[in-house]
């Protein structure tokens, strides 16, 4: 279980290294946001409220058992990754949930654990990594001493350093100016925590967990905010007649409104914050999103370039309208794995394969409770390419505009390569073709009409021409503008 045998480590050529995974709390932490923004684990502000418990799980000395790679009888189906054939989707994140004691006296104090056993074995990775924070699990090469990882990651003068020039330095303004904020998230829980125990009056056996990029790092001020109602038991719950009676019942609350029941093939709740402009749109039992929240939280905590990145790319395909999955263009999850797939296919890649290098952290069946505990074990990562900012995404747009063959390959995170159709019944007559990590559909099935898939592909090609002759933001996209607009957000 855990790591393959490590490739020899390398220092970082950043500070404070390429932003490895979060430190290791006893309590899972979902509180990773610093003053300015989602940048950090810990933050005693938040600590105030409800706590967002997950089952207790006694603490061992010895690694947890890995269940059987066969689902048992009582393991829950996956539902499909997409909320809804005709609407945006958004990967699915998790909350703080609390492993045992209800007190918060060691929230970012670092749990022992026991190392992962080494795998003689299997192939050594390409990838390196780098081995402090983890108690010991992974030896340091001879002659390198490393610092310990605080509780709460600096990533401010890292990000200074990733901005080489002009084009970067105006990718790292976009992003400071956008990401989510403390208060955003803080605002979120407390209807969360509401939610939840008015929910519970209705279905005791339940527990609403906050998701979607509000959970995940890769959120900005303006994110609407996913919610995905666990329900246990041995009675059957249809997700329809769960969110009808919701639907009912909210409408006794006086903090929500608007509440609208979408039937679609994952149905969804919509329903806002009471006088305000706040979203939230909440699904039953759609767990594949639980499991995706680790998995895209690992991402983006797993290099300081990719939050960044992803939120100039999705400003930019959002300000020249070839970001709506209703409209028939790329969903913000499609267009989060097509830039974790670029980055995973450099020359000298920006990412691994977690999925294929950590199979069992990452394993499809485990139960929720367990879900949060699998990157725990996952050592930080870095990096040989060290390219700016701004030359990665002109490489992006570039690497779709020129190089990626979209009638013949798909394109998979999962094993962090582009492989051929085949002419598969899941991917024959599909325009673009985005495996989901776990469900292993095509989460770009949205695109359908050949006239859309022209004009995404032709702004990809118009926006890396002129990226490339002036190597200035601005030119593709209206940053100012959006700047003031995330900005005016309260």
């Amino acid at each position: 279980m855990f790591p393959r045998s490590a490739a020899p480590r390398q220092r970082s050529a950043y500070p404070n290294g390429l932003y490895p995974p979060p430190p290791v709390p006893r309590c899972y932490d979902y509180n990773h946001q610093s003053q300015t923004g989602v940048n950090n684990f810990y933050v005693p502000r938040l600590e105030r409220l409800p706590a967002y418990e997950w089952n207790p799980r006694p603490l061992s000395p010895v690694p947890p058992r890995i269940p059987p790679r066969v689902p048992p009888p009582h393991t829950q189906t996956m539902t499909n990754g997409l909320k809804r054939t005709n609407d945006e989707f958004s990967p699915n994140v998790v909350k703080r949930q609390r492993l045992d004691s209800p007190s918060h006296p060691l929230i970012g104090s670092p749990v022992s654990r026991t190392p992962p056993p080494h795998h003689p074995d299997q192939p050594v990775p390409s990838t390196s990594r780098l081995p402090y924070g983890y108690d010991g699990c992974y030896p340091s090469p001879r002659g390198h001493t490393h610092p310990p990882v605080s509780a709460v990651p600096d990533t401010s003068s890292g990000l200074k350093v990733c901005a080489k020039d002009k084009l970067s330095t105006q990718m790292v303004e976009l992003f400071e100016a956008c990401q989510q904020q403390l208060c955003d998230l803080a605002r979120k829980e407390v209807i969360r925590t509401r939610l939840q125990a008015d929910i519970q009056t209705n279905y005791p056996l339940s527990r609403l967990y906050l998701t979607g990029s509000s959970m995940n790092g890769l959120g900005c001020r303006s994110s609407d905010a996913d919610l995905c109602l666990v329900i246990k038991g041995n009675k059957k719950h249809e997700p329809i007649h769960v969110l009808s009676v919701l639907q009912r019942s909210f409408k006794s609350l006086s903090y929500v409104e608007r509440t609208q029941l979408i039937r679609a093939k994952v149905p969804i709740l919509r329903f806002r914050e009471r006088g305000s402009d706040l979203e939230f749109d909440l699904n039953v039992n759609n767990t594949v999103g639980i499991r995706n929240t680790f998995l895209l939280r690992s991402y983006a905590y797993a290099d300081l370039r990719i939050r960044p990145m992803i939120l100039v790319i999705k400003k930019w395909a959002r300000h020249n309208q070839i970001n709506d999955a209703s409209k028939g263009t790329l969903s913000s999850y499609t267009l989060v794995l097509m830039v974790l797939h670029y980055l995973q296919t450099r020359r000298n890649p920006v990412l691994p394969s977690l999925q294929k290098d950590y199979p069992d952290c990452f394993y499809p069946f485990l139960e929720i409770d367990a879900v949060p505990e699998g990157p725990k074990h996952i050592p930080p990562y870095v990096s040989r390419n060290q390219s700016s900012l701004g030359d990665l995404l002109l490489g992006f747009l570039k690497y779709y505009a020129q190089d990626f063959r979209w009638d013949r390959q798909v394109i998979s995170v999962r094993e962090a390569t582009a492989f051929s159709k085949n002419n598969s019944k899941e991917w024959r007559n599909k325009f673009i073709c985005v495996e989901e990590p776990f469900e292993k559909n095509n989460v770009a099935r949205a695109v359908h009409e050949k006239i859309k898939f022209d004009a995404i592909k032709a702004q990809f090609a118009e926006s890396y021409r002129i990226l490339r002759d002036k190597k200035d933001l601005n030119s593709i996209l209206p940053v100012r503008n959006i700047m003031d607009k995330e900005s005016s957000r309260t």
